[in-house]
């Protein structure tokens, strides 16, 4: 008899794991603080979990719309009209995801055919290059280099070419931090444009901008709002990211085509939950402030705490990730020193090579989450110390 055919489809082979999963279940393991997923770990506003379960109560607990529920569309609009002056058509131009990955990966599986290439931006979130392999596309890379993550604009243009058909854009970034400036979106868009191709951007970190910063959206520069899909979520701004509530935006015939592969993975999601997080879009500029003042209060009390620890720090102006270099402390291997931290200091953080198609370009590079409380941060503060 032949020998049998591994289960695992090929493209699918390098993602049989996930580092999150990994680093989690080595904290759980070992009692460190995990400060290696990014999750909170307090409760989002009480106005939205009073109207989920007002709504699991009132019997919202069968199949929404496909798109999604109208009030979670029309609170989608009018949020992208209140924040960025865009106007979107709820019924035509929102698609309702179970996250912001499935969105993304209904959008590539849509826009792409087999051998199709899509350009993103290393370190990139890993869901990125598992959507990719699962459409049979191919994965253009341009690195954001430690410690600014800056785009060089001559490796950019190297990475689009004749079989370009969707970059992929994450601001404000995550591993990073970084907050792409309204020049390098710029950039990008006019790259766009010349290859005709779309752009996919990730903005599920977009009310989490700190310092004198500015949150650009894709879709509000010149040009490029009819070939762009934006992409957002509930998880992040919310602190309720078990939801697994998405959504994204755009033209109507991108939006449709997302919609008709949707359909097909999820169907629905939610139900209950989606005119909660309605509810959350409508919150007043109130929440939003705090939001952003609270995690930039965590973002320094973790990047002092790094530092006086003796890694150097590269200081974010969004998501809620420092990323450090380990080096100064004499680890260059980011990634044995996440493996060890755990037993060193009680304190799991997650390797930023893992996200990189080159891991030398973050050897020894390791992301911290401060989404957490203070007193949690400040222990881990001073577990790090031991270092």
């Amino acid at each position: 008899m032949p020998a049998r055919r591994p289960a695992l489809a090929e493209r699918m082979r390098p993602f049989t794991s996930t580092i999150f999963a990994e680093i989690t279940a080595l904290a759980t393991r070992t009692g460190a603080i995990n400060l290696g997923q990014g999750f909170p770990d307090t409760d989002g506003p009480a106005e939205i979990l009073e109207a989920a379960t007002h709504a699991i109560r009132s019997g919202l607990n069968q199949y929404p719309p496909g798109p999604g529920m109208p009030v979670l569309r029309e609170a989608i609009a009018a949020h992208q009209k209140r924040f960025y002056g865009l106007d979107i058509d709820p019924d035509s131009e929102v698609l309702v995801t179970a996250g912001a990955t499935e969105a993304i990966a209904a959008t590539i599986l849509a826009l792409c055919e087999p051998g199709d290439e899509v350009v993103t931006f290393d370190p990139v979130y890993d869901s990125y290059a598992a959507s990719i392999a699962l459409a049979g596309a191919v994965k253009r890379t341009v690195t954001l280099r430690w410690p600014d993550f800056a785009i060089d604009e001559a490796e950019l243009r190297a990475a689009f070419g004749p079989r370009t058909r969707v970059v992929l854009v994450n601001t404000p970034h995550n591993p990073t931090g970084k907050v792409f400036t309204r020049a390098e979106l710029e950039l990008v868009g006019r790259l766009a444009r010349e290859h005709d191709a779309i752009v996919v951007t990730d903005e599920v970190y977009e009310h989490q901008v700190f310092d004198d910063a500015v949150h650009v959206p894709v879709a509000t520069l010149p040009g490029l709002a009819d070939r762009t899909v934006t992409v957002s979520s509930a998880g992040k701004t919310f602190s309720v990211t078990g939801w697994k509530v998405g959504w994204l935006h755009g033209p109507a015939e991108l939006v449709a085509a997302a919609r008709a592969v949707k359909q097909f993975l999820t169907f629905v999601s939610a139900g209950p939950l989606q005119p909660a997080v309605a509810t959350g879009l409508g919150l007043g500029d109130d929440f939003y402030t705090e939001l952003a003042g609270s995690l930039q209060g965590k973002r320094d009390l973790l990047v002092d705490g790094l530092r006086a620890a003796g890694f150097a720090v590269s200081v974010p102006l969004g998501t809620y990730f420092v990323v450090a270099d380990a080096a100064p402390l004499g680890f260059a291997d980011g990634v044995e020193l996440c493996q060890r931290l755990p037993e060193l200091a009680g304190v799991a953080a997650v390797p930023v090579s893992v996200f990189h198609d080159d891991p030398a370009a973050a050897a020894s590079l390791v992301r911290f989450a401060f989404c957490k409380r203070d007193e949690v941060l400040r222990d881990a503060v001073e577990r790090l110390r031991r270092l």
